[in-house]
């Protein structure tokens, strides 16, 4: 490590799951630069959200709390000035830059700490950004118009608008970021703040839906590969993912995407295969811009000084268990990517790290390798220890969630009513999962012999003790976070 603090490239993807490149057993996707991240990296094998929606988990991603602590338990709530970020509580000396979707409130402007920020989503402004923001355009806008494109109206969200935009790579928002980050990375060391270290969070929609774009023909639907789980109805499951597989295989559209043009026929494996097809070409969209930002790395010659991180703030099941988009406890859409590159432990070496770990650990991790104080009140710990080879994760237990009330109309009233239960969930250091709710089907996985879980084996009399055992790692954990859903009787 060299004497000044080591600079922080933070890439966050929206929806990216963690199937979606070579280093999680991907073979035919296009990701040469995530590819190259990963051969120098340590690989985390599983890594999980908090909570598989945008919001709540990127709130933990942000602060190092889980969805109570942060009181952002569904989407489209802001996170409070009081709640400190990382950009508030790494060291002063560094500059730090935000890029990119926030989705934490009001997206216009500079808060928490960052010092310069890029933001993309126009639409945002409608709902939280202050009064006397509310003429204040996003940079993104003026990329578009630069490139022969008038934005959409401030009423329309991005996601609602792009599906028939017909944008090329260079005018999406991940073309607008990659110019703009790397942009950024070259130009830091003649800036007047070149003597701090940074640290640059860049945050991409993308390959968030709808499932289409300017690389729609890239794969060939009928030569992707799909898992055992593609198409396949949970039958022992809960009836919300019941009622989203049948809604979904019967052709039914998000309505939020069917307004933007996002509609496919999920009636046929064709239809399926097109969809995720178009899904994964997205990832490559993304994947094209990583190249030019870690060019612009290598080329302004602070490789040697920055850690990178890449993870996703959710993942999509893309047609597995018959179902599409987040808001599952399944692994498709709660086990995320997630690299971390240290150039001075990794020596361009790969290390896979076995286990899994939560997202609140992230933020305690960067504030450990930056020299910060690590604050008592965060909910992670710092992998640290971990990647220096000192701890392993075998005991390490992982807590997933869903808080239901207040989220859109997705399909059909028994949806909307079902997805407004809530749920707690644990992943042990032996990879079994137990998902419980107070009013669904519960749920308990092997993960080791099943990974794509295609068996509930929750009500099967002879895991009666262990569901008690795991019930109780939830309680403790509830306890100890000030979670207070009530847990049913096991």
């Amino acid at each position: 490590m060299q004497d000044r603090k080591p600079n922080i490239l933070f890439i966050l993807t929206d929806q990216q799951r963690r199937d979606s490149m070579r280093a999680y057993g991907n073979n035919w996707i296009k990701t040469p630069n995530l590819d190259k991240l990963a051969d120098k990296s340590f690989v985390f094998e599983n890594a999980y959200v908090t909570q598989p929606v945008c919001t709540p988990a990127r709130a933990s991603i942000m602060t190092g709390l889980y969805p109570y602590g942060t009181g952002l338990q569904r989407n489209n709530i802001p996170l409070s000035r009081d709640i400190p970020t990382i950009g508030d509580m790494i060291s002063d000396e560094y500059y730090n830059a935000h890029m990119g979707k926030w989705h934490l409130g009001d997206d216009m402007t500079a808060q928490h700490g960052f010092d310069k920020w890029e933001a993309v989503e126009d639409f945002q402004r409608v709902r939280i950004t202050r009064k006397e923001y509310r003429y204040q355009e996003a940079p993104y806008n003026g990329w578009l118009r630069d490139h022969g494109v008038e934005p959409p109206s401030i009423q329309v969200s991005y996601e609602g608008w792009v599906g028939v935009a017909e944008l090329t790579e260079e005018q999406t928002q991940a073309g607008f970021l990659g110019h703009t980050a790397s942009n950024f990375i070259r130009d830091y060391p003649e800036g007047r703040h070149a003597d701090q270290p940074w640290m640059l969070y860049v945050n991409f929609f993308e390959p968030h839906p709808p499932y289409t774009g300017p690389l729609n023909d890239l794969y060939d639907p009928a030569e992707i590969e799909v898992g055992p789980g593609f198409r396949k109805r949970p039958d022992t499951g809960s009836l919300v993912n019941k009622l989203r597989s049948d809604f979904y295989m019967g052709g039914g559209a998000n309505p939020l995407g069917e307004a933007g043009g996002d509609v496919h026929d999920t009636t046929t494996e064709e239809g399926f295969r097109k969809l995720r097809a178009q899904y994964f070409a997205n990832v490559t969209l993304v994947d094209n811009q990583l190249g030019v930002i870690f060019g612009a790395l290598e080329e302004s010659g602070q490789a040697d000084n920055t850690i990178i991180v890449f993870t996703s703030e959710h993942g999509e099941m893309a047609g597995d268990h018959g179902m599409l988009e987040k808001r599952s406890l399944y692994e498709e859409a709660s086990n995320v990517p997630f690299l971390i590159h240290v150039p001075w432990l990794n020596e361009n070496h790969q290390t896979r790290v076995a286990g899994s770990i939560g997202q609140v650990d992230l933020v305690p991790t960067l504030l450990d390798f930056s020299g910060s104080e690590i604050p008592d009140h965060l909910e992670g710990k710092s992998l640290r220890p971990v990647m220096r080879g000192d701890e392993d994760l075998s005991d390490n237990d992982v807590f997933i969630q869903w808080n239901g009330m207040g989220d859109r109309n997705l399909g059909s009233p028994e949806i909307n009513r079902m997805v407004s239960i809530p749920w707690r969930g644990v992943v042990t250091g032996d990879r079994w999962k137990l998902n419980l709710s107070p009013g669904d089907q519960c749920e308990l996985y092997d993960l080791n012999t099943d990974p794509a879980e295609l068996e509930n084996l929750f009500d099967k009399p002879e895991h009666k003790d262990r569901i008690r055992q795991m019930a109780a790692r939830i309680r403790i954990w509830q306890d100890e976070t000030g979670d207070d859903m009530p847990l049913p009787t096991v």
